[in-house]
């Protein structure tokens, strides 16, 4: 009968031969290889385990019998030549090096293909998946962990959870995870884990960068980045912001889950000092494997946020910042909890401050861009000028951003805000910004109305490129009643800006048109006075027939160029334009009528009155409406009779 030490002797002399028999090295020599090749494998995902449980008992039982030797940490590439431990340690270090090809091998060979497809749906805002029909695997590892780290640690900064936001994908088949599983445990039990997390990360790397280049995450450099032009950085910019949220909800994060599962609770520290110490154990192989391909996918918003700046590229890199802004909780959730990881999240947020910073200096060029626009050539017709456009479709846009812009932009416009133009060119002076209620608006709000401001500041500059001065305010009156219809046309626009301010732009475009029919009209309509055609004595005996026949060819001639030259400008707006026509015809026709019926019969009794009377009430009332159109028409053929 044996006693206890020649009966632990016998075991741990059985387990050395259960693992000789696997040794990785012979097998290479005579023909097989490391893990590749036709070497048989105990870990092949085939029906039969028992050989590979009883290797693993025999590891268990070498770890239990085997004397402590300090040659049993390290690689486990050693011969036993050169261990000199004896044949205990010789067979730990086979067993190692025969558990790390086998873990090799079943990462390898027994990984799932990524379906790309099924991470569409994350490429949205705020996803809320459910990733309560994915978590088969992790209930497995939990009931062997006896609910340790998944079920009763919930809360905890270093315990496994997962946002709602977040799908995850299995890698891996539950067996092979539980295959993983217990080759890691043993590894790291041996003092093996950081080679046991090498290897993890040897192989699980590669495959976290094909899965981001197949979602579309390109291998750019930040110069590569900042030499694209912007149009085809537009198109790299939506492409990139539904690859990160499938790349982070999906990818990143269903690699974070496989780490969980196959390293949760395992004593990997104890072989390596690189290991963050505040972490849980599957933080270190999960960093070594996505940190890269986490830093390429971030280097490029990274490119966008201290790239140059302009106003057009504002609305983008608004989107940009929302994008991480969206996934930044789900980069905590992944990465924060861990040393190892946490460089990760702070380079996402400390990219989501640079872009915020970058949305308000643009805002501030913008501005500065709008009052610095040259004044060179005036718009042909006092049409809606180009500038105006651009501002107010740009500030519709800005409303539509409301949400991101009113938590970005803290602070109002300021005197800092009002640089003089570069060069030569004179300085104009500053408009004030007079707001009814500022204490009650947002920043933003302030901006938006300044922007308006300082636009229509450069329009008055723009005006006085015109000679005609009638032309200057119906410029005015178009571009205001513009930037008035403009905002009441976005409610989001005129829910910023106000409809004190509304009322004050709606103003301002009436009395402009009231300058210009004062301007353009009350010459033509002096023309309609009695004033200088009497003489002294009775009335019908005092009218001076030559002051009146003056009179007429003065009314006519004013009248032609009148139309002449005012159909050639134009009114865009179809209800302003015929409101302004309405408006001069209520004020020249009635005068006409007036003047004709006063004074036509001492034409009329005279010679050739058609060189007088040209035109009747209505030849006038239908030349009313040539006028504003853009392209003068022939006034002869608007004429009628005047019989």
């Amino acid at each position: 009968m044996m006693d206890g030490s020649t009966a632990a002797a016998a075991e741990l002399e059985a387990a050395e031969r259960v693992v000789m028999r696997w040794d990785s090295t012979a097998l290479a020599s005579s023909g097989g290889g490391g893990g590749g090749g036709d070497e048989p494998m105990l870990f092949d995902g085939g029906g039969d385990r028992t050989e590979a449980e009883r290797f693993l008992r025999a590891v268990d039982d070498l770890r239990r019998l085997a004397p402590p030797s300090p040659a049993a940490v390290g690689s486990p590439r050693r011969t036993s030549s050169a261990s000199g431990g004896g044949a205990a340690s010789n067979a730990v270090q086979v067993a190692m090096a025969r558990l790390e090809d086998e873990f090799r091998h079943v990462l390898a060979s027994r990984a799932l293909d990524l379906e790309i497809e099924a991470l569409a749906d994350l490429t949205s805002l705020s996803m809320c998946s459910d990733r309560a029909n994915s978590s088969d695997v992790a209930e497995e590892a939990a009931a062997a962990d006896e609910d340790d780290s998944v079920s009763s640690s919930v809360g905890r900064r270093s315990s496994y959870r997962s946002l709602r936001s977040i799908r995850e994908i299995d890698l891996l088949p539950a067996d092979a995870i539980s295959d993983l599983h217990a080759i890691a445990s043993r590894m790291a039990a041996a003092g093996y884990g950081r080679e046991c997390v090498q290897v993890y990360a040897s192989v699980r790397k590669p495959a976290v960068d094909s899965a981001l280049r197949r979602l579309g995450v390109e291998k750019l450099s930040i110069g590569d980045v900042q030499r694209l032009e912007w149009e085809v950085l537009e198109a790299k910019i939506r492409r990139w912001i539904r690859a990160a949220r499938a790349a982070v909800r999906g990818v990143l994060a269903s690699e974070r889950r496989l780490c969980f599962l196959i390293f949760h609770d395992l004593p990997l520290s104890s072989s390596t000092n690189t290991t963050a110490a505040a972490g849980s154990s599957h933080d270190a192989p999960f960093a070594e494997a996505v940190k890269g391909a986490a830093l390429q996918l971030f280097g490029f918003a990274e490119a966008i946020s201290i790239g140059r700046r302009s106003p057009e590229k504002l609305f983008k890199i608004i989107d940009l910042h929302d994008a991480i802004a969206d996934l930044l909780p789900d980069v905590s959730d992944i990465f924060a909890a861990s040393k190892a990881g946490e460089s990760i999240y702070v380079q996402a947020a400390e990219i989501r401050s640079r872009l915020a910073d970058a949305v308000r200096g643009i805002l501030s060029e913008f501005e500065n861009a709008v009052l610095r626009d040259p004044s060179k050539t005036p718009v042909p017709g006092g049409t809606i000028h180009p500038l105006t456009r651009y501002v107010m479709n740009y500030s519709s846009l800005i409303s539509d951003y409301k949400t991101t812009l009113s938590e970005l932009i803290v602070s109002r416009p300021s005197a800092c805000s009002r640089i003089a133009p570069e060069g030569n060119e004179t300085a104009p002076s500053f408009p004030d910004l007079d707001l009814a209620d500022p204490d009650s608006q947002l920043p933003l709000a302030a901006h938006l109305i300044w922007i308006i401001v300082v636009l229509e500041h450069n329009l008055e500059s723009k005006a006085s490129l015109y000679k005609d001065a009638a032309l200057s305010h119906l410029f005015i009156m178009n571009n205001v009643h513009y930037i008035a219809h403009k905002v009441k046309d976005s409610p989001e626009l005129r829910g910023l800006i106000g409809d004190e301010y509304l009322k004050q732009l709606t103003g301002k475009f009436r009395l402009a048109a009231t300058r210009y029919q004062r301007t353009a009209w009350l010459k033509i309509l002096n023309c309609l006075r009695d004033e200088g055609l009497h003489v002294s004595g009775g009335f019908s005996s005092g009218v001076s027939k030559s002051a009146l026949r003056e009179r007429f060819k003065a009314f006519n001639a004013a009248f032609e160029e009148a139309h002449r030259v005012q159909s050639a400008w134009y009114v865009p707006d179809t209800q302003l334009r015929e409101e302004l026509r309405i408006s001069i015809a209520e004020k020249l026709l009635p005068a006409y009528r007036s003047f004709l019926g006063r004074f036509r019969h001492h034409i009329e009794n005279g010679r050739h009155p058609e060189l007088y009377i040209k035109y009747s009430v209505e030849d006038l009332e239908t030349s009313v409406t040539d006028f504003f159109e853009g392209c003068p028409p022939s006034l002869h053929n608007r004429r009628r009779s005047h019989g």
